[in-house]
């Protein structure tokens, strides 16, 4: 009987595991076919999304020619300006038609035109005798809004270009059958216009540049309207530094023309100052210290005697 009753509750038993097999198996069909039904529906919503489409470049064009209009404003204003070259005065150095690049973003640093750089400059008043006027029409439109951001020369500007041949202190020596000097030295002029004298047609003698001018002159001198003939006409004819745009260095075009614009060697011999001239009188801070340092010297100087004085 036991025995009996031993076999039925084992088959109890096992009827009872067969249950929890199959219910465990059929929970796990289950938890598959819904992770595989997540799973198609995850792969399906993300077939749905649409691609993104590429702009036609019809509609892109647009864009790129704004960016490129402000890029050329930004360094126009800021950085490298073109300018054309509408007359002989600067021959052979430069030629009529000629575009040079000018340097606009070293004065925002506080650098000054030096001794024989070709700078561009407004003009200090009655410069340009004839005053260009503007072209009307489609074209002078066109012109107009092109040179506005730097990618054609405009037909109103009132600028010159020349060199720096003397700055602010610097003495100015033009004569007649003479080179010219600066600061008592002679300058060598190879790049001046052969057949061109250095100041027959205009001299102006001995010239003083004040502080914060300039003495410029072309290198054509026979076909320059520069600062010689404006001191003879008007005692002035400097050039102020506030007026000058920018330094010149380099032809850009045509291209076979093209070519940088160094500072001659002849300008690395000229003195900072004339022999003979006065001296500044100090700064402030320096006339102060002078007051402070005589007292103290004359101090010393008279403890000094004390001390060699006879030994009791």
């Amino acid at each position: 009987m036991s025995v009996q009753q031993s076999t039925e509750s084992g088959e109890s038993g096992g009827s009872d595991g067969t249950t929890g097999s199959t219910q465990s198996a059929g929970s796990t069909e289950s938890a598959g076919v819904t992770e595989s039904a997540g799973t198609a529906a995850s792969a399906e919503s993300v077939e749905k999304k649409p691609a993104r489409k590429k702009r036609p470049f019809w509609q892109e064009l647009p864009i790129l020619l704004v960016i490129a209009l402000l890029l050329s404003l930004g360094i126009k204003t800021f950085f490298v300006q073109a300018f054309s070259i509408p007359s002989g005065s600067m021959q052979n150095t430069l030629q009529i038609g000629d575009r040079v690049l000018v340097d606009k973003l070293t004065p925002w640093f506080g650098a000054e035109p030096e001794r024989g750089e070709v700078v561009v400059f407004r003009d200090p008043g009655g410069w340009l005798e004839d005053t260009p006027t503007a072209s009307g029409g489609f074209m002078g439109t066109v012109q107009k809004a092109l040179s506005t951001v730097g990618l054609m020369p405009s037909a109103d500007e009132k600028d010159l270009i020349k060199r720096v041949i003397a700055v602010g202190g610097d003495t100015v020596e033009c004569n007649a059958g003479s080179p010219v000097k600066v600061n008592g030295a002679v300058l060598d002029e190879p790049y001046i216009f052969p057949g061109s004298t250095p100041c027959d047609n205009d001299p102006v003698g001995t010239v003083t540049v004040p502080k914060g001018k300039l003495w410029v002159m072309g290198d054509h001198r026979n076909n320059s309207r520069d600062s010689r003939p404006h001191h003879n006409l008007t005692g002035d004819g400097f050039v102020p530094v506030d007026n000058v745009v920018g330094r010149a260095f380099v032809v850009a075009w045509p291209i076979s023309d093209w070519s940088t614009l160094p500072v001659p060697d002849t300008f690395d011999k000229v003195p900072s100052r004339a022999a003979g001239s006065p001296l500044e009188a100090p700064s402030a801070p320096g006339a102060f210290a002078v007051a402070g340092v005589v007292p103290i010297a004359l101090w010393r100087r008279r403890r000094a005697r004390r001390n060699r004085g006879p030994k009791g």
